[in-house]
């Protein structure tokens, strides 16, 4: 009988809600549920961080730049995002022919930077600078054709553009493009350049603003950067190719 009854008290006992076991659970719950809540937090800062340093570094050394329009096929489609060197012209180097860069066009394709919506302005610029929107309006992407000093002219006997009086060979040129349908001659001033799109039919450049303000020619410190690297689909991986040279 006696035994009966400390098995029974036990029994009732391992029930009461002060028993360490069973009053254990509210505690061990509480922690997971801080260790969630901390993680979370931990998460969502580290995210800003991130966020933070890819537009630190977007704005100084590497900006991913969509590209939004057909005018540098074959050597960039739509929606190709390259990485844009900021630091390429910084120390004394100089775009080249050949060179395909990025560069704001008000005062050589855009006459003024249009007035938008503050918050809606800084909120687009943040998704380009990250490669997520599509530039602003003013930023344009095309291939230096001639520098300061250079003679341009289209076209020779052969149907190409000359640069100081010799032919260029353009490799990148869209298959079917010709050189240039409208002639012109200019002799590029110093400081700037003389541009065009590889897919010469469906690319407004240099050429089209020749009659205008600044003459089409795009200062060169209004060059934000080289396009190196195509970043992104992943299938079109590599440096776009020069692709020109004296022929």
């Amino acid at each position: 009988m006696d035994t009966e009854a400390r098995i029974t008290q036990r029994g009732s006992s391992s029930s009461e809600p002060g028993d360490g076991a069973e009053g254990e659970r509210p505690r061990s719950a509480f922690s997971r549920s801080a260790f969630r809540g901390l993680t979370v937090r931990r998460a969502a800062l580290i995210g800003v961080a991130c966020t933070a340093f890819l537009l630190l570094l977007s704005q100084y050394v590497v900006q991913p730049f969509l590209i939004p329009s057909h005018s540098m096929e074959p050597t960039l489609k739509v929606g190709d995002r390259v990485l844009v060197n900021k630091l390429a012209y910084r120390f004394g180097d100089r775009p080249e022919r050949g060179d395909v860069v990025v560069f704001d066009g008000t005062g050589s394709f855009v006459r003024e930077r249009p007035e938008g919506n503050a918050l809606g302005e800084a909120l687009r610029g943040a998704g380009a600078a990250l490669g997520l929107a599509e530039p602003a309006d003013t930023d344009f992407v095309k291939r230096v054709v001639g520098v300061g000093g250079d003679d341009v002219v289209c076209c020779d006997a052969g149907g190409r553009i000359q640069v100081n009086g010799l032919p260029v060979a353009e490799g990148y040129l869209f298959p079917g493009d010709t050189p240039s349908r409208v002639p012109f001659r200019v002799v590029v001033p110093l400081g700037t350049l003389f541009v065009m799109g590889d897919h010469r039919s469906q690319s407004r450049d240099s050429r089209d603003h020749l009659g205008e303000p600044g003459g089409g020619m795009v200062p060169v410190e209004k060059v934000i950067g080289r396009a190196d690297w195509i970043g992104w689909p992943a299938t079109r991986w590599g440096a776009p190719g020069t692709g020109a040279g004296h022929g």
